[in-house]
């Protein structure tokens, strides 16, 4: 009982020291608010340009063509044969025919030449739109496709495919890695700052050892002191990212540029971020507060 009667009261006196030393708590707060803001819109960004390439990649296709001597029995062969296949998660088949109504209806211009065309004048070759699991494998299986019998050709674009890996590749680390420094840079200012805001109170924990204060007990209300600035740092950064995302998503009409390049949907999305930012703001208010202690104040 006696840990917890310690835990309530240290608490209590960690909320009180806020308000006592209100200047000095607003600064934490301050610096808090500033570089969790600035960490939300990197984290924002990074996690959409994972999603815009995890979409991209999704979209990739081998497109299958068939010899146009190929029967009926014979396509239903090479489908099953297409079936056998690691990595392939779709198969959707199209024949000729339904390929030249497709181009049709796409555009007038095609409409007017291709409706003179007969089943036999028919110069198109069924196909079939394969989706594979691992794109970075995408190479290997068209490799596998191509040695069907009855297969006459397979395209899935390889040399953009191989600019886009490489492009994302860059792209995705590039991203984490300034996700990274950008806390890290966080960590730094919240620490220095909760440091100062501790050690113009290096005279009340002096005094705190002199009436036989154990360690513990002197740094407990500081880490939960530490803990409540960052909580409260964090709020105005949680609302930027609920309200500020959902504003983005609704004035892009989810998605920028492109259909391909979508936002990802605000829920729960955005709450998944306020948790993270809000944990990166008490995690690092209470390290700050437990360094100062520890560290600068030799408590």
């Amino acid at each position: 009982m006696k840990p917890i009667r310690m835990f309530i009261r240290s608490i209590r006196d960690a909320f009180k020291s806020v308000f006592r030393n209100f200047s000095l708590s607003l600064a934490s707060i301050s610096c808090i608010t500033i570089t969790l803001i600035i960490v939300a819109i990197a984290l924002l960004a990074s996690l959409n340009v994972d999603n815009f390439a995890k979409l991209i990649k999704e979209d990739v296709t081998i497109v299958v063509f068939v010899d146009r001597e190929v029967t009926e029995a014979g396509v239903k062969s090479i489908q099953k044969d297409l079936e056998k296949i690691d990595n392939i998660i779709s198969i959707d088949y199209k024949s000729k025919k339904e390929l030249k109504e497709e181009m049709q209806l796409s555009s007038s211009v095609l409409d007017s030449t291709m409706k003179e065309w007969s089943d036999e004048e028919n110069p198109l070759k069924d196909t079939f739109q394969v989706k594979v699991e691992d794109i970075r494998e995408i190479g290997n299986t068209a490799a596998k496709i191509e040695k069907i019998e009855g297969i006459n050709s397979v395209n899935y674009g390889e040399t953009m495919v191989n600019r886009f890996l490489s492009a994302f590749d860059v792209i995705e680390k590039g991203t984490i890695i300034a996700v990274l420094l950008l806390i890290v840079v966080t960590v730094f200012l919240i620490i220095n700052t909760i440091k100062l805001t501790i050690f113009s109170r290096k005279r009340e924990i002096s005094i705190m050892r002199l009436v036989g204060a154990s360690n513990f007990t002197i740094k407990m209300p500081f880490v939960i002191e530490g803990m409540v600035l960052g909580l409260i740092g964090s709020l105005i950064p949680i609302l930027v990212v609920i309200y500020g995302y959902y504003a983005l998503y609704r004035h892009f009409n989810g998605q920028l540029f492109s259909p391909l390049i979508k936002l990802i949907t605000p829920e729960p999305f955005i709450y998944l971020v306020s948790l993270i930012i809000l944990g990166i703001g008490i995690i690092v208010g209470m390290l700050g507060s437990y360094q100062a202690v520890r560290k600068y104040l030799k408590v």
